[in-house]
């Protein structure tokens, strides 16, 4: 279905007053008369520190300032897709939509741990207390349907947001005590004391525009792209197969210094497939142009075909600075058979890391062992600090002695699958919360009921690991059904936690904030759509997080981060997977990239294509 780029129907204010009386509240507070004067104008901001960028930066220095423009970037995702609202809790979003056609008030530099610079907004107000915030929006800045953007603009994207966007949003800005409009191009947000990373998440809010979207239909899916501010539009949908942006030539940001050599293609395309290996064979005959590799086997072994041979494909290994996260099997607690912390203790035995990684991964993988794994915020090895310790003193007994001393690892076992000891180690555990091998099959000694769960997948890759895991907890008489569900299907479950065991990966930063209440809270185990798919609640999380997100010095930040990975290691909610030590890409050769690689890895948008014939990148 082609479409020319779509926004909602026009209303006026009082039209959205009337469709949703929260926002009228907002709409409807006294102005006051002006913002701080006593505060300078930032042009940036930290989550810790200065910003590294000075006032006046004349690009992000992973960025080529005079790369080409213009071709096509086209993408393969594997899955489908049902709307393109990406900021509403029903449905799966396309690819793209954020940062394409929907912009922050601030951008990120992905060359710093967390910091912004101008976007929408030109310039910040924030105390050193960062009880408040005030954005000032630039006065240059446009909606893609030409209309400016006003302070109305945000505090109605605000509102929208806090009362029928994604959990997500409505759990972090309803922590925000007031907002107010300052005047047309300001808007000031009071916070609450010790959250000092709220007023960085306000920075990333979108703007949506107040005269063209419907608000009392926000949260339906829809195939009508929303109104925003970014450097391209939706060019044509074809659903839950396909989407294209066409970039926008009158773009209001195209020359300000952190979108200086971005956004360089004409038209960026994403195609989706339902299969893998279609989506590798698709790469092969030049559909895609880049292919992120995460199959180490394939990496190895399956890149040797004619065009690579040719030399009309690069193969790439890039390094970054950022934490490797938690990839694992996941136990969903809030089913009776994974209540106890011994048998979730105990399935871990009966996973042979070392065997799957011979003889899936040819050898090309690392044991997970943090949920900040590769990062100074790992406590894998290190003993607490007298920091950490402080912290965990409330929480007695909480974390387990060797994960105290950095001395716990997972399991290890000799590889060949039948490994007797960890068979042992499985079930005493297994023993002592009151399950027994009778027969061939475990069952609990109460009422004799079977050990049998199911593990949720959505990809052919991890069916076949997961199968691996099944005939590993065979060997105690517990059944594994894998059940292989499409992309949207498993995506639905997950929001409602419909499952018993999962394979996911929680993607770490090198700041790990307030997500860690949408990952372990207490209150995001209850919050449908929040991704604390474990079913958490430990009072000593929720105090870990809240320690990490008071932290003003990094020292103190780093060991709440660490005092947290104990205290989530010791509750056993996962069986670590592996994960590899580079990120592996693969592109045709027209496709080209600057010579600088940012902390967090390529950014894809500082790509670029060329029809010169293949040379030096740079």
């Amino acid at each position: 279905m082609a479409t020319e780029p779509l926004q909602g129907p026009r209303i006026a204010r009082r039209d959205v007053l009337r469709a949703a009386p929260a926002l009228a509240l907002a709409l409807l507070r006294p102005l006051p008369a002006t913002a701080d004067e006593s505060l300078p104008r930032r042009h940036g901001v930290a989550m810790h520190g200065e910003p590294a960028l000075p006032p006046g930066f004349d690009r992000l220095p992973y960025a080529r300032a005079d790369a080409p423009k213009g071709g096509r970037l086209s993408n393969a995702w594997l899955g489908g897709f049902d709307t393109l609202n990406p900021y509403a809790y029903k449905g799966a979003p396309a690819q793209g939509l954020k940062g394409f056609v929907y912009e922050s008030l601030l951008a990120r530099n992905y060359d710093e741990p967390f910091a912004l610079y101008g976007l929408v907004a030109e310039t910040v107000e924030l105390p050193d207390d960062r009880d408040f915030i005030v954005f000032h929006i630039d006065p240059r800045a446009r909606f893609s349907d030409g209309e400016p953007v006003g302070a109305d603009d945000v505090l109605f994207t605000f509102e929208l947001l806090r009362e029928h966007g994604h959990p997500a949003f409505r759990s972090n800005y309803r922590r925000v005590r007031n907002a107010t409009v300052i005047d047309d191009r300001s808007v000031r947000f009071d916070l609450p004391p010790e959250d000092r990373e709220l007023a960085m998440i306000l920075g990333l809010m979108p703007v949506l525009a107040s005269h063209a979207t419907d608000a009392g239909r926000f949260e339906e899916t829809t195939f009508t792209p929303l109104v925003g501010t970014g450097p391209y539009a939706v060019s044509a949908v074809d659903p839950g197969r396909s989407i294209a942006y066409r970039r926008d030539p009158n773009y209001w940001g195209r020359d300000l210094p952190v979108n200086r050599g971005l956004n360089n293609f004409d038209e960026i395309r994403y195609d989706y497939y339902r299969d893998a290996n279609a989506m590798f064979e698709a790469f092969k005959r030049g559909l895609v142009d880049v292919r992120i590799e995460a199959d180490p086997v394939r990496w190895t072994t399956g890149y040797d075909f004619p065009a690579v041979r040719r030399g009309e494909i690069a193969l790439e290994s890039f390094k970054s600075g950022l934490p490797w996260g938690m990839n694992a099997f996941v136990f969903n607690t809030r089913k009776p058979i994974f209540s106890d912390v011994r048998v979730r203790e105990a399935l871990g035995f009966l996973f042979d890391y070392e065997w799957v990684d011979r003889n899936m991964f040819g050898g090309a993988t690392v044991r997970t062992q943090s949920y900040y794994e590769g990062s100074e915020l790992s406590s894998h090895g290190r003993p607490a600090d007298a920091r950490e310790r402080e912290l965990l003193a409330r929480f007695p007994e909480v974390v387990r002695q060797d994960i105290l001393e950095g001395s716990w690892s997972a399991p290890s076992g000799d590889g060949s699958g039948r490994d007797r000891d960890q068979l042992r180690k499985a079930l005493d555990l297994l023993a002592a919360a009151g399950w027994s091998l009778k027969n061939g099959e475990l069952v609990h000694e109460s009422d004799g009921t079977p050990f049998r769960f199911e593990i949720m997948v959505s990809t052919k890759e991890d069916e076949r690991l997961s199968l691996a895991f099944a005939r590993g907890l065979e060997r105690v008489g517990a059944r594994a059904a894998v059940r292989l569900a499409d992309s949207i299907q498993a995506f639905r479950r997950l929001q409602t936690y419909d499952f018993d065991m999962i394979v996911y990966n929680w993607v770490s930063s090198l700041s790990p904030g307030t997500e860690q209440k949408k990952y372990w809270s207490a209150a995001a185990a209850d919050t449908p759509g929040e991704r604390n798919y474990m079913g958490v609640r430990e009072p000593a999380v929720d105090a870990m997080i809240d320690a990490l997100l008071a932290a003003r010095e990094r020292a103190d930040f780093v060991s709440a981060v660490r005092a947290l990975d104990r205290v989530l290691l010791s509750g056993f909610y996962v069986v670590p997977l592996f994960h590899v030590k580079e990120q592996w890409i693969a592109r045709w050769k027209t496709i080209r990239h600057p010579d600088v690689t940012p902390l967090y890895g390529p950014v894809l948008e500082t790509w670029w294509r060329t029809t010169s014939p293949a040379g030096t990148d740079g």
